[in-house]
């Protein structure tokens, strides 16, 4: 068990899809290799690159846009700030020059063709996602440094893979649902009392408050842009977008001038259960189409799961009693950390190491405990939502068709997010004391099946639909 101190910003993290773990993970570890040289001196030294892919990096790596987030990377572009609109013009640059800008500021020779190696047959041991970068200096020293990208954006630098963040002293430190609800009990305080409490090893708490409505404010722009973008989605699985035009439908031509106006309209149409489903599901979709298109988006605790969370608080949001309340906000996104935090800690959030439940299911689990929280439940009855969503996750499998973040990804989040509703309500109307299963036995669980699961099974597209639905089939 991890005693590592994690954030909350750990967890939510600002950053370009379609993946964590292929697409974000591999982008920061450029960004790392380049500060590892500034601080040593040798950026302007660095005569060529040459990066090799290995396991599920390797074979999912072009699906995922893995080469896209390292030509980037060396670039010293940032993904909380890069205009995304700018990708495609930045590729083909280098592309054409053959050529790459390190840092922006030092250029060497760099034919992505070939100097990014996707080595499909070579998995290294510590974790399937790796990526190591091959350094030539101009005095003609040679040297390696090598990455792990374990899940939700978090990455490891070989030699790194026992180091302990001590960097900060949380006043409630925990690792399993146990040790948070003691804490709780002990203290008086809410989870996400708990969870700010920590976050001031870092910083004041009102810029931790400031930072979690930026998160909001990145994940609210994304569900709307994505309910309003048309069009086919990039990688040649040929998939349709279908968000904007089931916003459009479920409006029936009603206009609107802003995000506000346009949620007033949806939360003007009732209550109807089949209303809320379809809304609920809408966006989901528009988060995970928005992450398949290169867009900006949040881990939640992953791109590829990056749906259920805001979907299930917009849901909240819009048909709950709370509105745009800034608390509870922030009450649902620091409570839905503290789960992610406990699953990074007891489990994986990797596909590649654990299947989709490593994503869809601890989002899920997120979710349904943040929306237990703001919907007044007890801290037991939030374990306890938690515990029932991941439940009905348990061996569930990344199997993308063509390695992209797309079939069946984007659907499972409208899974996920509706199973999270499901698992919260369920505990709000349950008496924690008569459940048989534990938060740290689901988790306990969970890890065990993702170390029995068949490799072809854990985003490698070797297995599952991956193999048996052509590429030529529309999804549905």
């Amino acid at each position: 068990m991890s005693s590592e101190a994690i954030s909350v910003f750990d967890i939510f993290k600002i950053g370009i899809g379609p993946s964590s773990s292929h697409t974000l993970g591999p982008w920061k570890a450029a960004l790392r290799l380049l500060q590892e040289l500034r601080d040593n001196d040798q950026l302007q030294s660095v005569n060529s690159v040459r990066v090799l892919l290995y396991g599920s990096l390797a074979k999912t790596g072009k699906g995922h846009g893995t080469d896209i987030a390292i030509q980037l990377g060396l670039c010293g572009e940032d993904p909380v700030t890069m205009p995304t609109e700018q990708i495609g013009n930045k590729l083909a640059a280098i592309a054409q020059q053959q050529r790459i800008l390190l840092s922006g500021t030092h250029e060497v020779v760099f034919n992505p063709a070939e100097d990014i190696e996707f080595l499909i047959t070579e998995t290294l041991p510590f974790h399937s996602n790796a990526l190591s970068f091959l350094i030539t200096l101009s005095n003609g020293t040679t040297f390696s440094q090598t990455y792990y990208s374990v899940g939700g954006g978090f990455v490891v630098k070989e030699g790194e893979e026992n180091a302990k963040n001590d960097s900060v002293d949380f006043s409630f430190p925990f690792s399993t649902a146990q040790e948070l609800q003691q804490w709780c009990l002990k203290t008086g305080l809410s989870i996400p009392e708990i969870m700010m409490e920590n976050e001031v090893g870092w910083r004041p708490e009102n810029e931790s408050f400031e930072k979690i409505m930026a998160i909001w404010a990145t994940m609210h722009n994304c569900i709307y842009k994505g309910c309003h973008t048309q069009g086919i989605l990039p990688g040649g699985l040929e998939v349709v977008r279908r968000a904007a035009e089931l916003n459009k439908k479920y409006l029936k031509g009603k206009t609107y001038a802003n995000a506000n106006e346009w949620a007033q309209l949806i939360a003007q149409g009732g209550n109807d259960f089949k209303y809320i489903l379809d809304w609920v599901s809408c966006f989901a979709l528009a988060v995970n189409e928005e992450n398949a298109s290169f867009g900006r988006v949040v881990t939640a605790p992953t791109n590829g799961a990056a749906g259920v969370v805001p979907a299930v608080l917009q849901y909240c949001l819009i048909f709950g009693d709370h509105k745009e309340d800034d608390k509870k906000i922030s009450s649902f996104l620091l409570t839905a950390a503290a789960i992610g935090i406990i699953f990074k800690k007891g489990a994986t959030l990797s596909a590649a190491m654990g299947g989709c439940q490593a994503e869809i299911g601890v989002s899920a689990a997120m979710a349904a405990a943040g929306l237990t929280e703001v919907m007044g439940g007890t801290q037991r009855q939030v374990l306890m939502a938690a515990e029932i969503a991941m439940e009905h996750h348990l061996g569930l499998t990344c199997d993308p068709i063509g390695g992209l973040v797309q079939v069946p990804c984007i659907e499972r989040n409208t899974m996920g997010a509706i199973k999270a509703i499901t698992a919260s309500q369920l505990a709000l109307q349950s008496t924690p004391d008569l459940a048989k299963v534990s938060l740290d036995a689901v988790i306990k669980t969970m890890w065990e099946t993702a170390q029995d699961m068949n490799h072809k099974y854990k985003e490698t597209a070797d297995g599952g639909l991956a193999v048996n639905v052509p590429l030529s089939l529309p999804e549905c």
